[in-house]
C-alpha cells in the first residue's frame, strides 16, 4: 500500500473513532449518572471477586500504567528500524505518539470531569476523573504500537502474537471495571480515544516522514512495496529491496 493511501485510510478510521469517542463523551458527561450497562456490569464486578481473580486483575493493571508501556513502545521502535538512526526515529516517534496521547487524554479527562465509581467499591488505587480511562488508553496506545511494530518487522507468523498484545490491551481495561475503580463506558473510551489517536499519529507519518525512509522500512518486512509516490517525480519512482 502507498504511503498516501495509508494516509488516507488511519486518517479516516482516526477521525471516526474520535467522532464516536465525542459522542459519548457528550453522552456520558451530560447525563450526570451511570449509565445501565455501567451498573450492570459493576454489580455483576462486585458479586465475582475471589480473591485469585482480584490479585490476577490488580497484577495485569498494572501493566497498563507506569514503566512498561513505555519500555514496550521503545522496544518496538527499536525492532523496527534496520540501522541505528531509524530505530532512533521509530523509537522516539513511538514514544511521541504515546506520550502526546496523554497529555490530550488528561486535557480531555479535566474536561468532562466524570466522577469514579463510589470509592468503597474500589479494590485497587485511583486517581483523578473517570472518562476516558487513562490505563485503558495507555495499554490501547501500547498494543496498537507494537502490533504496527511487528507488522513492519515480522510479516510471516505475525498473527498470534499480535492477538495476544491485542488481547492484553483489551484485558487492561476490563480489569478497570472489574477492580470497580472505572465505569465501562470509560473503558469503551479509552479504546476510541486510542484508536483515533493513533490513526492521526499514523496518518501524520505516513504524510511528512521522507518516502525512502518509509520504503526501507516496508520494503525490509514484507519484499518491494507495490510503489511509494513520490509527489516530485509524477508517480515513477519505485522502491528498491534493501
Amino acid at each position: 500500500m502507498r504511503p498516501r493511501d495509508t494516509a488516507d485510510l488511519a486518517g479516516s478510521a482516526g477521525l471516526g473513532a474520535w467522532a464516536a469517542f465525542a459522542v459519548l463523551g457528550l453522552v456520558v458527561g451530560g447525563h450526570g449518572t451511570p449509565l445501565s450497562v455501567d451498573d450492570t456490569l459493576l454489580s455483576w464486578s462486585l458479586d465475582h471477586r475471589p480473591a485469585v481473580a482480584v490479585a490476577v486483575a490488580r497484577g495485569l493493571t498494572a501493566t497498563g500504567t507506569g514503566v512498561v508501556p513505555y519500555l514496550l513502545v521503545a522496544l518496538a521502535g527499536l525492532a523496527v528500524g534496520r540501522t541505528a538512526r531509524q530505530r532512533a526515529v521509530t523509537a522516539a516517534l513511538g514514544l511521541g505518539c504515546l506520550v502526546a496521547g496523554q497529555a490530550l487524554r488528561y486535557g480531555v479527562m479535566e474536561l468532562i470531569s466524570r466522577p469514579r465509581p463510589p470509592r468503597q467499591d474500589w479494590a485497587a488505587h485511583a486517581s483523578a476523573w473517570s472518562f476516558p480511562s487513562g490505563h485503558t488508553t495507555t495499554s490501547a496506545l501500547t498494543a496498537g504500537l507494537v502490533i504496527l511494530a511487528i507488522v513492519v518487522r515480522a510479516p510471516r507468523g505475525r498473527g498470534a502474537v499480535c492477538l495476544v498484545v491485542g488481547c492484553w490491551g483489551a484485558l487492561v481495561g476490563l480489569t478497570r471495571v472489574y477492580l470497580g475503580v472505572h465505569w465501562f463506558t470509560d473503558v469503551i473510551g479509552g479504546w476510541l480515544f486510542a484508536a483515533g489517536w493513533l490513526g492521526v499519529c499514523l496518518c501524520a507519518a505516513a504524510w511528512w516522514l521522507p518516502s525512502g525512509f518509509v520504503s526501507e522500512l516496508t520494503t525490509r518486512a514484507g519484499g518491494p512495496v507495490e510503489e511509494h509516490a513520490d509527489q516530485g517525480s509524477g508517480g515513477r519512482g519505485r522502491s528498491r529491496p534493501a
